[in-house]
């Protein structure tokens, strides 16, 4: 019998080496991720494998998964431990090799397979593993799947099962490629900075943009999980920064960069201003419900409020739904409510048809991106965006908190703002008009400049975000305050960036 995982073990002993360590904090809401050595080991990554299979059966699915793994240098053997877990609960496991995330999500569809478990950290910094995972395309779990996938894999209630297997799918990137690129080439000529900052996308983005028609001008393709540049995270502001010199340097069109996994992608224009990708779904919004009347999208909470005022939306009928934060919970609303496409703030897009199959993937977010500027030929990207009407956004700013703080944080500080509602407090020298509290707190002032405060779901940090149609000055008034509320509680730490 397998033994039930250890919370913490101490590195190179016989324990380590002989018995399962998984840290509970691991099991975010819609993914796992740990920092490999210190928070589980390879055993435990075995045992995980169990319990995804055990759940797969409860669930009554088909136990036939796709796997694909991101190129960091610990991430082959973290697949194989899991494999390993997975065959033996019984899984038929069809292994892609080297991906990014979308790709195994395409695989669902492509090898006609109903679960994915893809090993990646995404973004986050090196030392970091994960795993994204679903049983139902194009959906990923959720917090019902990863709660009981966590009493699974910490108790020790696996059901293994006869009948698992393994087989390698090969070349399947290939197939992946032609499934975006099988379209017609862009009539209008794009200069591109494609930039992957040395992560996985750095394998596939370039030939995928270069085989629709642009001219790529590559930036940090080169794959190093050392990221010796900057992590590769379309929100961080050095990323963003390097995309901005480039497509100034070289008078692109465009830059569209990649996170870690190649789920995301995040855009600067060629003026060399970077656009959040909040704005960027807006300016996308417009182009497709330009194409399709009476549009229906969904929009992240930590997105701008244009989604719900911009008057060339409102004049072609389009109509967004908020919900909440998180590629799981955007990917079900999307698909739920029929939208034709979901926009959130950190830069996962999720296409249904005719643009895509429902998941996030940056790849079909830079093709839509070079289409809506195909079917602007007068227009610059800089044209589209200082179309939109104005507002001062934040970037996402993230101070520390630990896993085990974070939520009773954010529980405070939605009580805070909900006794300041009632009790006729201001916020920024303002009343408050609304409060949503569907993932933290969003509270929006009388001139309808806002605030948002919520927990990460897979880092040991607060999430805040700001933004005024009004002025910078009311932008950093909404700062000061919602700050002023967290440097009460002594468990909030330092930000990654401010404004």
């Amino acid at each position: 019998m397998f033994p039930t995982p250890k919370p913490s073990l101490k590195l190179n002993t016989y324990a380590y080496e002989s018995e399962p360590m998984v840290k509970a904090t691991g099991f975010r809401e819609y993914d796992a991720r740990w920092l490999f050595g210190s928070e589980i080991n390879l055993m435990g990554v075995e045992a995980l494998g169990f319990g995804l299979g055990t759940l797969i059966g409860e669930l009554g699915v088909k136990p036939d998964l796709v796997t694909g793994h991101d190129f960091r240098s610990y991430s082959a053997s973290i697949k194989m431990a899991l494999t390993n877990g997975l065959i033996a609960a019984g899984c038929r496991v069809r292994d892609i090799g080297l991906a990014v995330t979308p790709m195994a999500y395409f695989a669902q569809f492509d090898l006609d397979v109903p679960c994915v478990a893809m090993v990646t950290a995404s973004h986050n910094d090196n030392g970091w593993t994960g795993v994204k995972m679903g049983a139902n395309r194009p959906l990923t779990f959720g917090p019902d799947e990863m709660t009981r996938l966590k009493d699974i894999v910490l108790n020790g209630r696996f059901k293994m099962k006869e009948g698992g297997g393994y087989a390698f799918v090969e070349n399947f990137p290939a197939r992946y490629i032609a499934d975006l690129t099988n379209r017609p080439k862009l009539k209008r000529h794009l200069k591109v900075v494609c930039a992957c900052g040395n992560g996985t996308a750095g394998a596939f983005a370039p030939r995928v943009l270069e085989a629709v028609g642009c001219e790529v001008v590559p930036l940090d393709c080169e794959l190093d999980h050392t990221f010796p540049n900057y992590n590769p995270n379309t929100e961080d502001m050095k990323m963003l920064h390097a995309m901005r010199d480039a497509a100034l340097k070289y008078k692109a069109d465009v830059a569209l960069g990649f996170d870690g996994d190649g789920d995301r992608c995040g855009v600067v224009d060629n003026d060399g201003d970077e656009i959040f990708a909040d704005k960027v779904g807006v300016m996308l919004a417009r182009d497709m419900s330009s194409q399709h009347k009476n549009a229906l999208f969904v929009a992240d909470v930590k997105s701008t409020g244009l989604f719900a005022t911009d008057p060339l939306l409102i004049k072609q009928g389009a109509k967004t739904d908020y919900w909440k934060t998180g590629h799981s919970y955007m990917k079900r609303r999307v698909n739920e409510i029929g939208a034709i496409a979901g926009f959130e703030k950190s830069g996962h897009f999720f296409f249904n048809k005719p643009f895509g199959r429902g998941y996030d993937d940056g790849l079909i977010f830079a093709l839509a991106v070079c289409d809506m500027l195909d079917r602007n030929p007068g227009k610059s990207m800089a044209d589209l965006k200082n179309a939109l009407p104005k507002t001062w956004s934040s970037p996402t700013m993230a101070p520390h908190c630990a896993d085990e703080e974070k939520y009773g944080v954010v529980d405070a500080v939605v009580k805070h703002f909900e006794a300041a509602q009632k009790n006729g407090g201001k916020v920024a020298g303002q009343p408050i008009r609304d409060l949503v509290t569907v993932n933290g707190v969003r509270v929006t002032v009388k001139d309808g400049t806002w605030g948002l405060v919520r927990a990460s779901s897979n880092k040991p940090e607060l999430v805040v975000v700001v933004e005024s149609p009004v002025s910078e000055t009311r932008m950093r008034d909404m700062f000061k305050s919602v700050d002023a509320v967290l440097r009460t509680h002594k468990e909030v730490g330092e930000y990654n960036q401010t404004i």
